[in-house]
């Protein structure tokens, strides 16, 4: 499998633009992770940390999650990886973690968010409230946040996969 990615065009609409930045930045982390077995994909960076790509895809599950479901429509749906116990659950991996589990819960969070964000307008605000202010988030906002979390978690996937298998690229 082969990932492609296309930057949005230069004069698209705003939410076209937003959306394909998104989207750009989500197949970028998909590319990083291609080609690699299991084993690879949980390869921790360097101790202490046990950030792997592997992990960061199972971060981004739960953050499409957190984003799209329970922030903007205010599903009450509960975190995939982590928990109250396990804060940094979706990075402690064992060996019985996979990427096609790890894959198929990041792609089935990622259709979901598509078509929540569908019902809303880049102006209208969320259901759910920040936990810091008590504010709503308008979907510009959202998607936004959602560019900056996908564009600093790939440099960290930049890196992780040059330590893998010495394989860089933009």
């Amino acid at each position: 499998m082969t990932t492609e990615r296309t930057e949005p065009a230069q004069n698209a609409d705003e939410r076209t633009m937003l959306e394909g930045w998104l989207d750009y930045h989500r197949r970028t982390l998909a590319w990083k992770c291609e080609g690699l077995t299991d084993a690879q994909l949980r390869t921790a960076s360097v101790p202490p940390s046990e950030l792997s790509l592997m992990g960061l895809v199972r971060h981004m599950a739960d953050v499409e999650r957190g984003w799209f479901r329970r922030v903007l429509t205010g599903d009450e749906a509960g975190p995939i990886h982590y928990s109250d116990e396990d804060r940094d659950g979706d990075f402690h991996l064992t060996e019985q973690d996979t990427w096609q589990e790890a894959y198929a819960s990041w792609q089935a969070e990622i259709a979901i968010a598509r078509r929540n964000a569908a019902g809303f307008g880049l102006d209208d605000l969320s259901r759910g409230r920040s936990r810091f202010t008590g504010e709503p988030f308008s979907l510009r906002w959202i998607h936004t946040h959602m560019i900056e979390e996908y564009a600093r978690h790939n440099g960290h996937a930049d890196l992780l996969r040059e330590r893998i298998d010495g394989v860089t690229g933009d």
